[in-house]
C-alpha cells in the first residue's frame, strides 16, 4: 500500500524571514565569509560560500575569474580552458558523473591540473547503490580532495553519502528553474523542508550542504549556495547572444534537457526523457552588477535578522508561514 508522509512540508514562497532587533548601524558591517573545515578531506575554505551551478552555460572559467573576485579576492581567476590553465582559480571544482568513463575523464582531468582541490559529483538520482560505491571510490582515489555529491533530499541519504567519503551534499531533487523532474515524474521534495534536514544530519555528522536560492537556504542552514538561473545572460556565460524581435536573449537550459543531450551524448536516449528546459533569457551584460545584487541582498537579510557575520544567520533566524510573499501589481 502506498504511505502518505501527512506532515507539512515547505517552499521557498511559503515563508518569510521574521525581522529582529539589530544593533547594526550598516549593511556594510555585515561579514559574508565563512570558514569551513571539511570532514573527510580535512581541507579548509575561506570565502563567501556562493558557487556558479556546474551547468555548461553558467560553470565558466570566465565565470570563476569573476566569482574569485568578489567572493575570494587573494586568488586570481583563470578563463582559459581546462588542461591549459595552469593556476586555475582555487576554488573551482571539476563535475563528473558516475560511469566508468567518467571516473577515467576525472582521474586524468585532476592528474593533468593539480592545482584542483574539488569534486563534485553529481547525478539527478543520488539514492542509488552504485552512486554511493561511486563515492567511496573517488574518496579512495583522492583521499585529500573535497567531494561535493548529490542529489538527495533527505536525511539519511545525506549521512549514508557523507559516510561514504563526501564533504558537501547537494540538496534537490527538481527545485532548479530549468529542471522538469517533478513534471515528469512527480518526485521531488519542496525545497525549504529538505534543506532544513538535511542540514541538521549534515551537521550531525561535521559534514555541509549546498542548495540553491541565497538568502532563504542560508537562513535554514544550508552552509554553500549554487546558482544557475541567477548568473544566467551574463558575459561571462557560455553560449552566443541572439538578437530576437528586437531584444538580446541567451540559451540557458537544464543539464537532462534535449538541448544539453544533443551537445553532450548526441540525444536523449530512448530510454529516457528530458527532464529540462530551453529557456531564452534576458542578455544582462557583465555578471559584476548581479553578483554585487546579491551579496547585496544578503547583506540586507543579515540586517534584518541582526546577524553581523553570516554564520549566524541560520541562528537569527525565524520564518513565519505566509500565502503572499510579495505584491505582483506591476510584474
Amino acid at each position: 500500500m502506498p504511505r502518505i508522509d501527512m506532515d507539512v512540508k515547505l517552499d521557498f514562497k511559503d515563508v518569510l524571514f521574521r525581522p529582529k532587533r539589530s544593533s547594526l548601524k550598516s549593511r556594510s558591517e555585515v561579514d559574508l565569509r565563512r570558514t569551513f573545515t571539511f570532514r573527510n578531506s580535512k581541507q579548509s575554505y575561506h570565502g563567501i560560500p556562493i558557487i556558479a551551478a556546474n551547468m555548461d552555460t553558467t560553470g565558466t572559467f570566465e565565470m570563476a575569474q569573476v566569482l574569485s573576485k568578489h567572493l575570494h579576492p587573494s586568488n586570481p581567476g583563470c578563463s582559459l580552458t581546462l588542461p591549459a590553465c595552469p593556476h586555475p582559480p582555487q576554488h573551482v571544482a571539476v563535475s563528473s558523473g558516475s560511469g566508468q568513463a567518467d571516473l577515467e575523464k576525472l582521474c586524468s582531468v585532476l592528474e593533468a591540473v593539480s592545482d584542483i582541490r574539488f569534486v563534485c559529483l553529481d547525478v539527478a538520482n543520488g539514492y542509488s547503490e552504485h552512486f554511493v560505491e561511486f563515492v567511496k571510490t573517488v574518496r579512495g582515489r583522492f583521499p585529500q580532495h573535497t567531494i561535493m555529491a548529490g542529489n538527495v533530499v533527505t536525511g539519511e541519504m545525506v549521512e549514508e553519502l557523507i559516510l561514504a567519503g563526501a564533504d558537501i551534499i547537494k540538496v534537490g531533487i527538481g527545485p532548479g528553474s530549468v529542471c522538469t523532474t517533478r513534471i515528469k515524474t512527480g518526485v521531488g521534495y519542496p525545497q525549504l523542508s529538505a534543506v532544513i534536514e538535511c542540514a541538521d544530519s549534515a551537521h550531525g555528522l561535521k559534514a555541509h550542504i549546498i542548495s540553491g536560492c541565497v538568502c532563504v537556504i542560508l537562513g535554514a542552514g544550508a552552509d554553500f549556495v549554487m546558482l544557475g538561473g541567477m548568473l544566467a545572460g551574463h558575459d561571462q556565460c557560455a553560449g552566443e547572444v541572439i538578437e530576437k524581435n528586437g531584444r538580446k536573449v541567451q540559451l540557458f537550459y537544464g543539464m537532462s534537457s534535449d538541448t544539453a543531450m544533443k551537445k553532450h551524448v548526441g540525444g536523449v536516449a530512448e530510454y529516457r526523457a528530458s527532464e529540462g528546459r530551453t529557456v531564452e533569457v534576458p542578455y544582462r551584460g557583465d555578471v559584476e552588477a548581479t553578483i554585487r545584487d546579491i551579496l547585496g541582498g544578503l547583506r540586507s537579510t543579515c540586517t534584518y535578522v541582526g546577524a553581523a557575520k553570516l554564520k549566524e544567520l541560520s541562528r537569527r533566524t525565524t520564518f513565519i508561514r505566509v500565502t503572499q510573499q510579495a505584491s505582483h501589481m506591476f510584474t
